[in-house]
């Protein structure tokens, strides 16, 4: 059986910058509500069935194909179509640095052994770097196997925060719109422009080390 090297294993990242509030960004790697929203590769959902966000504590969830091509994939690999995960806590510093590890245990003909990930974050004049660091796997094409699924899992953590900055422009307008004094000309011998709130821009960084 082949053994993982524990030893100066490589690490890689991935970066992103969004228009959020670091507190809002750090409740979606923290909470039951949060992880269900965006967790887990593209085609499967999440369901939490326990989270003790401490350091030694565990968030254990249920992850379910839901996709036609995903559930189909996993039928013809006689795979179940739910599988239950859990990720150990070793450090928790809010809104800041999360800190777990996962135990892989399911590759053939391979000792099991941790992955260690690390989530950090950084208030910006704009909103939010998040930047997430993974220990690489015990050989290149398990590596690029995970570097594709957490590309995956970030792709829907994308898409909900874009959702979510959307929304909250269109309250925004539509508060300022029903707020507004009603504008009659006969008052106005000049016709003022109002200016609209700016849209601020969704950027995404991608840096894989």
């Amino acid at each position: 059986m082949t053994a993982a090297s524990t030893i100066a294993r490589a690490q890689f990242s991935i970066e992103r910058t969004y228009s959020s509030s670091i507190d809002d960004t750090w409740a979606l790697w923290t909470t039951k509500a949060g992880i269900e929203s965006w967790w887990g590769p593209e085609g499967f959902d999440v369901t939490v069935t326990s989270l003790d966000l401490r350091p030694g504590g565990q968030l254990v969830y249920l992850m379910t194909a839901t996709a036609p091509e995903q559930v189909a994939f996993m039928k013809r690999a006689g795979m179940p179509l739910s599988t239950e995960c859990r990720v150990t806590y070793t450090e928790v510093s809010p809104p800041n640095r999360l800190v777990y590890k996962t135990l892989t245990d399911f590759v053939p003909g391979v000792t099991p052994y941790e992955v260690a990930t690390v989530v950090a974050l950084r208030a910006t004049a704009d909103g939010v770097m998040l930047t997430i660091t993974f220990d690489a796997m015990h050989d290149e094409i398990w590596t690029e196997r995970a570097r594709a699924g957490h590309e995956s899992q970030m792709r829907k953590l994308d898409a909900l925060l874009a959702d979510q900055l959307t929304s909250d422009q269109s309250s925004q307008q539509s508060v300022s719109s029903s707020t507004e004094e009603p504008f009659h000309a006969e008052d106005h011998p000049i016709f003022v422009v109002r200016r609209q709130p700016r849209r601020s821009s969704h950027v995404l960084h991608d840096r894989v080390q």
